[in-house]
């Protein structure tokens, strides 16, 4: 059964997700992936409760319910995160949804560690991909995601994502199953509601991982795909020292900058470069983010 750890406004994604309303984010328990340095480790990886990890089993209707909450509180789209470990729950629960009446885009925030059959069973239901792309070295996902494997699977579900969402037939098909919130949306300025934004965590000391990154975007999905570059990597207190022990630098910074120039990456998103670890989620709390990035509509 589908496990949820908790059910929030997120105002923290990327500036198109998150619109006026912020994005209904649901984090799903539990991951395909371990990732030493996740911020999401408490629901992701353990320390909780059953099995060692936050959340509570919820029917297909119970997460009707939760989206239709979320819909009602103002969100611009069902985020999911997490899910690809439990992707024919969801796919039950997205079936419920929209026969309860919510109609907002759904948008699938994951580490793009899945089989290009796995994505297939998405295609009916998911109109935004969020994707992240660790890394294209399999070293580097071998010592911290726990996945040599890796840069072959995520380059090739990303592309895959991005040609489910080239499908005109497909967005056609997408849009007719929210046309009010398509309206909805309309009044309240024009949001991303359709396509994909790769995520990109640059790791402190490990450069040239993102280089290759930002060449295979270059070369793959340049025109075709939002790129999102992330600066905010934080050490995670007490998580071990096998991760990097500090955060990017000023000079790693200007360097990943002017490669973004060397390869003619215009469209998308860039961090600024800020230290510190106060915005990182406790998912013990009710509201796991501090009151400024979200506020809670359901939990534990």
């Amino acid at each position: 059964m589908l496990r949820i750890a908790a059910a929030v406004i997120h105002k923290g994604e990327e500036p198109p997700l998150v619109g006026t309303g912020g994005s209904g984010t649901i984090f799903i328990t539990g991951c395909n992936l371990g990732c030493v340095f996740c911020q999401n480790y408490q629901v992701s990886q353990g320390e909780g409760t059953e099995g060692g990890r936050l959340g509570k089993p919820v029917s297909p209707e119970d997460f009707a319910a939760i989206c239709a909450a979320l819909q009602n509180a103002g969100a611009e789209n069902i985020n999911i995160v997490t899910g690809s470990h439990a992707i024919p729950a969801l796919v039950e629960g997205f079936d419920a949804m929209r026969k309860a009446g919510v109609e907002i885009p759904i948008l699938w925030n994951c580490s793009a560690y899945e089989t290009q059959e796995a994505l297939e069973l998405l295609k009916n239901y998911v109109d935004i991909y969020l994707p992240d792309l660790k890394t294209l070295d399999s070293k580097i996902a071998a010592k911290f995601f726990n996945a040599p494997d890796y840069p072959v699977a995520a380059s090739q579900a990303i592309l895959k994502m991005i040609e489910m969402t080239e499908s005109k037939e497909q967005r056609t098909k997408n849009k007719e199953q929210r046309t009010e919130s398509k309206e909805r949306l309309t009044e309240r300025g024009e949001q991303f509601d359709s396509g994909v934004v790769i995520r990109h965590l640059v790791l402190p000391g490990y450069l040239e991982s993102t280089r290759s990154v930002l060449r295979w975007f270059a070369d793959n999905a340049k025109d075709r795909a939002l790129l999102s570059l992330m600066t905010q990597y934080t050490p995670i207190p007490g998580r071990g020292d096998t991760a990097p022990q500090r955060y990017l630098t000023e000079d790693e910074y200007d360097i990943v900058i002017k490669w973004l120039d060397e390869f003619g990456i215009e469209d998308g998103f860039c961090q600024e470069l800020v230290t510190g670890n106060d915005w990182l989620p406790d998912f013990k709390k009710a509201n796991p983010f501090p009151s400024k990035l979200s506020f809670p509509v359901w939990t534990v």
